[in-house]
């Protein structure tokens, strides 16, 4: 089994619901073949960076996963199929991947550990006054 990563950009006037379909069809391209599924980000609709099929806008989907070259293929056989998908991109990570429990534990907790860092940094500004500074007019009055 190899590791990849595919970036899929939607056509904005289909939904989230769809958007959602689409990735869960995905996701069952790569199962059924004895692939995982690793990390599947919505990364929501944004302006694209030029007109793709005369839409100005689209859903990015990002997906890293475990699978078979064969998988891969039938997966992008499918969205060159499929009209609500714009574009998209699969890049190769590992030639060969073992999944590897700690290290996946370690990725997990590291972002935990992200995710109460910036929720205490927030805390903390919320908690901390504005300061106000005087002007020098002020000060002689």
């Amino acid at each position: 089994m190899r590791r990849y990563e595919t970036i899929s950009i939607i056509r904005p006037n289909v939904g989230e619901d769809e958007v959602k379909a689409i990735s869960q069809k995905t996701a069952d391209i790569i199962e059924g073949e004895s692939g995982t599924i690793l990390k599947v980000d919505n990364w929501g609709l944004k302006k694209l960076a030029y007109p793709i099929k005369k839409e100005p806008q689209g859903y990015y989907v990002h997906t890293v996963y475990a699978a078979i070259p064969s998988s891969v293929s039938e997966m992008e056989r499918i969205f060159k199929i499929d009209d609500r998908v714009l574009k998209f991109m699969t890049i190769k990570l590992q030639d060969v991947y073992t999944p590897d429990p700690e290290v996946e534990e370690v990725e997990e907790v590291a972002e935990v550990a992200e995710v109460a860092e910036v929720a205490e940094v927030a805390e903390v500004a919320e908690e901390t006054p504005a300061k106000t500074e005087v002007s020098e007019e002020t000060k002689e009055d």
